[in-house]
């Protein structure tokens, strides 16, 4: 990276050179041009600024010494010690990035009481489960885990660390990645690893336009959060593997300034997550009173209903019930698009689903690009024949 400077005694025109700016990001105070934050680095006044203009070269960092920092490791979520799933496919992902780079996975569980969970990650391919079970653990507070994640850091030195996007991880590793100075990529649909342990971390960038490699060379760990469902949980070995390591952390270090007086458990709701049969509209869909056909073909197939962002803004349903990077990820048996673009950040949130079936009326539509089967037709004449299929085959069953 860089910065641009501004050579005020060779500007020959202000307007002239603020114009050139695609963004708007030049502006004049006092007779001289500054720069804003709205700046994107195109660099196009450095070459047609006539000299006014120079981008000068972030000095090299100091390059940290990776040898030191070894291992992928994973922050195990969990309540009351019921490991969360998202915790177990990021478990299989630092396996297999770990087998790349010929090192070890950790798992850090921390809480209270939670040894017999503890033994259940041995299951799913982790070298060393590192425990700590304290009583002042055994409700989350922010600021005791985020300490023992920091000592955890501090005694292990991981090169990377993969943390699920639930509400815990989404206020955790922030704070831990903060604490150390380092990078932290939020809601990654890809990982990889490089030979050199640099973790590329993948997600969609600028309104799911594009899809941006993130590298944190310079600092360690490298840290990344991924979403329920954006990576395959690994099959669990009868034989357990890897051992139980118990790491102390002082009590004295978990004093926080946070009372947790109580807690209220949320009442159990219906989850499009957990649907084997999801039917999704699109902008596709003219009109609010139109989702009705959306609704009746869930229910012939016995299944559940969702929609993308649009459908969201409009206020046309709940958003609990919106699919992509900005909504749920889902991975259900058969997922039913219609009227659906396919746009980079739904398609994240959908793509592992087994079988996708999409209606579109454009043959180019992104959506059949992931389709295992692709209908090009008016959605308002295909839903209807479907449902009617689908009565017509119950009732010769």
């Amino acid at each position: 990276m860089g910065k641009l400077v501004v050579h005020q005694d060779k500007i020959q025109d202000i307007k002239a050179l603020m114009a050139i700016c695609p963004f708007g990001a030049m502006t004049e105070k006092d007779g001289k041009v500054e720069i804003s934050a709205a700046c994107r680095l195109c660099k196009l006044c450095v070459k047609k600024g006539n000299g006014a203009m120079e981008f000068v070269e972030d000095e090299a960092k100091p390059q940290i010494d990776k040898s030191k920092w070894q291992g992928i490791a994973v922050y195990i979520d969990h309540v009351d010690g019921r490991v969360h799933p998202v915790s177990y496919e990021l478990l299989g992902k630092a396996r297999e990035l770990a087998d790349k780079i010929h090192q070890q996975v950790f798992a850090l569980f921390m809480g209270h009481d939670i040894g017999k969970s503890a033994e259940e990650l041995r299951h799913y391919g982790v070298d060393k489960v590192f425990v700590c079970d304290k009583e002042a653990l055994g409700e989350f507070n922010m600021e005791s885990y985020a300490k023992v994640f920091e000592y955890f850091i501090k005694q292990v030195k991981p090169a990377a660390i993969l943390v699920g996007a639930t509400p815990v991880g989404r206020q955790l590793a922030p704070r831990v990645a903060a604490r150390f100075h380092t990078g932290l990529t939020a809601d990654c649909t890809v990982l990889d690893i490089h030979e050199n342990s640099d973790l590329v971390q993948i997600r969609p960038a600028f309104g799911g336009n594009i899809m941006a490699e993130i590298l944190t060379p310079n600092t360690r760990p490298q840290m990344a959060t991924v979403r329920y469902k954006i990576m395959d949980a690994p099959e669990r070995s009868e034989e357990a593997h890897g051992t139980i390591e118990s790491f102390d952390v002082p009590e004295d270090a978990l004093a926080s300034r946070i009372a947790v007086l109580g807690i209220t458990k949320k009442p159990k709701e219906k989850s499009i997550e957990h649907a084997d049969v999801l039917v999704v509209a699109g902008r596709g869909i003219k009109k609010k009173e139109d989702l009705e056909l959306v609704y009746k073909l869930a229910e012939a197939l016995g299944g559940d209903f969702a929609c993308t962002r649009p459908l969201i803004e409009a206020g046309w349903m709940d958003a609990k019930r919106q699919i992509g990077l900005s909504g749920r990820t889902v991975s259900p048996k058969l997922i039913i698009t219609c009227g659906v673009s396919g746009a980079i950040q739904f398609v994240a949130g959908m793509e592992h689903s087994e079988e996708i079936f999409a209606i579109n009326s454009d043959p180019k539509a992104s959506i059949f690009k992931v389709a295992n089967y692709a209908v090009v037709g008016d959605l308002y004449e295909v839903i209807p024949q479907l449902i009617e299929d689908i009565q017509q085959g119950r009732k010769i069953a």
